[in-house]
């Protein structure tokens, strides 16, 4: 079938469920070796600043994937490039898991975060199959499955690296990453490209343009990626935080730290609503000042768990508050060329996070924990003073879908 034609989803459609479920396994990958990086530190005989470099080179390659992969969204039938980049992550997965060393550790995490876009195809597809006034709900809705898979990566990640060790994180995600390609291109629907004659190369170079034409896309770009460079501070240093004394924790119990994420997947669906309401713009603001007021509380008491969890809850819930937002305020600004906007918009929220997983270990080794919690809520600062200058938004007609 046509799905651009006999298809509208709203937040209840099954598919949109099953589309929030592969975002989360998919882009779990870049996830499963945050909990770990103390451990991989030391099996792989590397220093602290090295493991952190991990999650920039998977996040690098995330960022390489969605500037050469997702804009073949509006190029080509999403039902077959989405299950071809599960396996792409299925064979990147396997490499890590027989990787003999740091170096082919490092490749094979690259890989795994480019094939990891299959995720930034669901979403925009998701926002082009939905009905107008439900878009920012379906996006809520598959972005609270995204969110949900990465806080279940990390915590599945330090259970079973504790059972099995850490190569049995990685070999397992690739038997289900298998399982999800077949499953994906049995169900999803056919979309017919919105790139119209186009080609490749000039696809590429139609996402600057967007960059140069579209002001609202770029004031966006700022908020995501000072949020997700943050973030990750946050995520890359505290396993260096738990794991010696006094919290002395386990991976299995370092890795459940991430279910306390939770409020961002129910940050997500709020936000969701409150787009759909006209209410984004201060909604932003109010998600930020959450996660700034998160990573004081943080630094100011490293060694009181109580402030440590109601940290994690507040940031998690700021940051992924902003970034449905932004992804729902995008998404209006050309429905044609959804999935360039998504390679725009995420290729730069990406090197924000990658940005600031580089940035995460010299602060952590030069000024420790307090340190790196100083230099994430600075980036919320950023970002809230170029909120203070954003334009109002000029309203936009929903064109054909």
């Amino acid at each position: 079938m046509n799905a651009s034609e006999s298809t509208e989803l709203t937040p209840s459609t099954p598919l949109v469920w099953l589309m929030a479920l592969a975002c989360g396994l998919s882009v779990g990958g870049l996830y499963y070796a945050q909990p770990l990086l103390d451990l991989l530190s030391r099996t792989l005989g590397v220093s602290s600043t090295a493991a952190a470099s991990i999650v920039t080179v998977t996040q690098l390659g995330y960022a390489a994937g969605l500037v050469l992969l997702v804009p073949l969204g509006d190029f080509f039938n999403r039902r077959r490039l989405v299950p071809l980049l599960c396996l792409g992550s299925t064979l990147s997965l396997a490499a890590a898991a027989f990787a003999p060393g740091f170096g082919g550790f490092i490749l094979a995490s690259f890989l795994i975060g480019v094939t990891a876009t299959a995720a930034q195809i669901l979403v925009p597809m998701a926002a082009h199959l939905a009905a107008p006034n439900a878009r920012g709900a379906v996006v809520g809705r598959v972005m609270s499955g995204l969110l949900i898979g990465i806080l279940l990566a990390r915590a599945f990640s330090g259970l079973i690296a504790d059972i099995a060790g850490w190569r049995a994180v990685f070999g397992s995600a690739a038997i289900v990453m298998l399982g999800q390609a077949a499953l994906l291109h049995r169900v999803l629907p056919d979309t017919a490209s919105t790139a119209g004659a186009l080609r490749y190369g000039q696809v590429l170079r139609s996402v600057g343009a967007l960059l140069v034409e579209e002001p609202q896309l770029r004031q966006r770009i700022v908020y995501g990626s000072l949020g997700f460079a943050a973030f990750t501070i946050m995520w890359t240093t505290l396993p260096f935080l738990l794991a010696p004394a006094p919290y002395a924790y386990s991976e299995t119990a370092i890795g459940l730290f991430s279910l306390l994420g939770a409020a961002g997947a129910l940050g997500a669906s709020l936000a969701g609503n409150l787009h759909d309401r006209g209410h984004g713009r201060i909604g932003t603001a109010g998600f930020m000042l959450v996660a700034l007021t998160s990573f004081a509380l943080m630094g100011v008491l490293p060694h009181q768990l109580t402030a440590i969890v109601i940290g994690i809850l507040l940031m998690d819930l700021g940051v992924q508050g902003v970034q449905i937002l932004n992804q729902s305020t995008i998404y209006t600004l050309r429905p044609e060329a959804r999935s360039r906007i998504t390679t725009a918009y995420m290729g730069c929220f990406f090197l924000g996070g990658a940005a600031g997983s580089l940035i995460a270990g010299v602060a952590f080794e030069m000024a420790g924990w307090r340190g790196t919690m100083a230099v994430a809520g600075l980036l919320e600062v950023l970002a809230l003073v170029a909120w203070c200058f954003e334009p109002r938004p000029v309203a936009v007609q929903d064109s054909a879908r």
